[in-house]
């Protein structure tokens, strides 16, 4: 056989695969273009997205494991597929092939008709790889890696999808319609005014990123604040924008564990980091920060949960193995639970999950915007790695399986109340 009559076969496989994978599935709203351009076309006048096959073998690389989102997450970041058109519509696709009812049968024959489609391709070894952390579990140490495998990408790397303060965490928006520096903006004044800053008050920031919370509470609320981050590249520029803002004498930042911090502070804030900490180390993290708060003083914790109702999936996933090691996203009931046993009392708690979903929609746009002066600074596989993890995050918020708390504690075991009566200060 001529390899001319090879590859009409291989694609027949591939149409025979999908054809019993998407039986139920009606209208099927997506097309997919085979490496040969042909197209299977989709049920639909317009597709919501095209999936683009690279080579014979990407559905076998893709569906190779049905259990998890892995297979097919690898698949997308190492090239063997692409995704033309609406990134977010590819997910309610996702959602229906994880939760179908499949018999047994169903199974079979589904794996006899992959076992027809080439084996699969070798990654690139020189590209970003899954993470490798070593030491016992949330160990200082070991958080050092899961961290800096995250974040010691490239400075410029994620200056082309942030704001101009460079905040990687959750804006606040007024209405949706403002861009994403003013929301940003808008976020760190909050921040502020629900910590009620005052000039002379010293902040910690657990987990301060590049500095963006520490200069604007510095600069604008009077306050020593100290800022301390896992990465040094984080670090660094934090300390130079520092420089530049002429707040050296009012803040800095170091690369410290939250463990591993001495001292009295009036206030505490950690923001996007609390994700990092894990359910076993709760207690201690709680117990960290009360221990560091003067009495009367609050800690604003800023956090992505899960929703109560979803189990969280402690196996091999895309977000544990490629974006963030031995991240561990629990629910609120937990967070407040731990909180209180350690004697926090408990204040407010805001759920902003829709500014989040809004927020990751302006990364993606921005980073998709950015992709060939990306790979300046990363690979193809690191681009897509981001593309993939703050597309379906965004998805995420939006339907409710995540959310994201900011929650208001208060020290103050010998007195009653300490604050005003009401939030109007804070609008």
């Amino acid at each position: 056989m001529t390899i001319e009559g090879i590859k009409p076969a291989k694609v027949t496989a591939s149409r025979k695969f999908l054809d019993a994978l998407f039986a139920r599935y009606h209208p099927r709203d997506f097309a997919v273009r085979f490496w040969d351009g042909s197209v299977w076309a989709s049920e639909t006048e317009t597709p919501k997205f095209t999936l683009v096959l690279k080579h014979p073998g990407a559905l076998r690389r893709m569906f190779r494991d049905t259990r998890s989102d892995l297979s097919i997450a690898e698949a997308y970041i190492y090239d063997d597929f692409d995704i033309e058109g609406d990134i977010y519509a590819i997910y309610p696709v996702g959602e229906w092939l994880l939760h179908q009812n499949l018999t047994p049968a169903d199974r079979l024959r589904l794996g006899w008709d992959l076992l027809h489609i080439p084996g699969e391709r070798k990654i690139n070894p020189a590209t970003r790889q899954a993470a490798r952390v070593r030491g016992r579990r949330h160990s200082a140490e070991r958080d050092r890696q899961a961290v800096t495998y995250h974040y010691d990408v490239s400075n410029d790397f994620y200056a082309l999808f942030l704001d101009k303060n460079m905040m990687y965490s959750c804006a606040y928006f007024e209405n949706g319609d403002e861009d994403l520096d003013t929301a940003q903006e808008r976020k760190l004044d909050y921040l502020c005014r629900k910590l009620r800053l005052k000039p002379g008050e010293r902040l910690l920031d657990i987990g301060c990123g590049w500095g963006g919370l520490v200069i604007h509470a510095a600069k604008h609320y009077g306050v020593e604040a100290l800022g301390i981050t896992l990465s040094q590249p984080q670090a660094d520029l934090a300390n130079e924008r520092i420089r530049q803002a002429g707040l050296e004498k009012r803040c800095r930042v170091e690369v410290r564990d939250y463990r591993h911090v001495d001292g009295k502070f009036d206030k505490l804030v950690s923001v996007g980091m609390f994700e990092h900490v894990g359910e076993k180390l709760l207690p201690i993290y709680f117990q960290k920060a009360w221990d560091l708060l003067e009495e009367g003083g609050v800690f604003l914790n800023h956090g992505i949960a899960r929703d109560a109702n979803i189990p969280w999936n402690r196996g091999a996933t895309f977000n544990n193995r490629y974006v963030f090691p031995d991240g561990e996203l629990e629910p609120i009931y937990l967070t407040l639970r731990e909180a209180e046993r350690v004697g926090f009392d408990v204040r407010d708690v805001e759920n902003l999950r829709e500014h989040y979903a809004l927020t990751l929609r302006h990364w993606v746009h921005n980073l998709e915007m950015h992709h060939k002066k990306a790979l300046e600074y990363v690979d193809e596989t690191t681009y897509r790695v981001w593309r993939l993890f703050m597309s379906g995050s965004a998805y995420g918020f939006e339907d409710g399986r995540l959310k994201l708390f900011q929650t208001l504690l208060l020290k103050a075991p010998h007195r009653p109340g300490g604050l005003p009566w009401t939030r109007a200060d804070w609008y």
